[in-house]
């Protein structure tokens, strides 16, 4: 069976749910959705659109995205996961673009610009971030499961 491609149209909750998943916040996510379609056109395709996205985010808010979030965030050192701080964005987004657009490993390697080994290791690991957040509330905020 042939994928269908979908429009940019088609992609708006898509994106917005990527944004708020990244920020945490619905008025940077409408803003971050902005600024993707401003950089974007409505013919561009899924992947376009996504690198696009990613260039919004890292532009305006860096790779160092926290793990630690909310007042306690001084508790929570995860000296482990120190090295992976500088890559932050694009694992969150990786794991993101895996688990809510359901893209293939290669798919997002082409989107964040890393080789796809790379991607699968950042999957592996945002994967167990992800599950630390379920079992300590503090690690990563509002990426935490409800």
């Amino acid at each position: 069976m042939k994928k269908m491609k979908k429009s940019a149209l088609d992609l708006l909750d898509n994106i917005y749910s990527l944004a708020y998943w990244m920020t945490g916040s619905e008025d940077v996510s409408s803003d971050l959705v902005y600024c993707t379609y401003l950089s974007a056109s409505m013919e561009s395709e899924e992947r376009v659109l996504l690198k696009s996205f990613r260039e919004c985010y890292v532009n305006r808010f860096g790779q160092y995205t926290d793990f630690c979030t909310g007042e306690k965030s001084d508790q929570c050192h995860l000296q482990p996961l120190d090295s992976l701080i500088p890559w932050a964005a694009d694992m969150k987004l990786s794991v993101l673009l895996s688990e809510i657009s359901g893209l293939k490993h290669l798919q997002i390697a082409e989107i964040v610009g890393k080789p796809v080994e790379t991607v699968r290791l950042w999957l592996l690991w945002g994967r167990k971030i992800l599950s630390l957040a379920n079992q300590n509330p503090v690690v990563l905020g509002h990426l935490k499961a409800s």
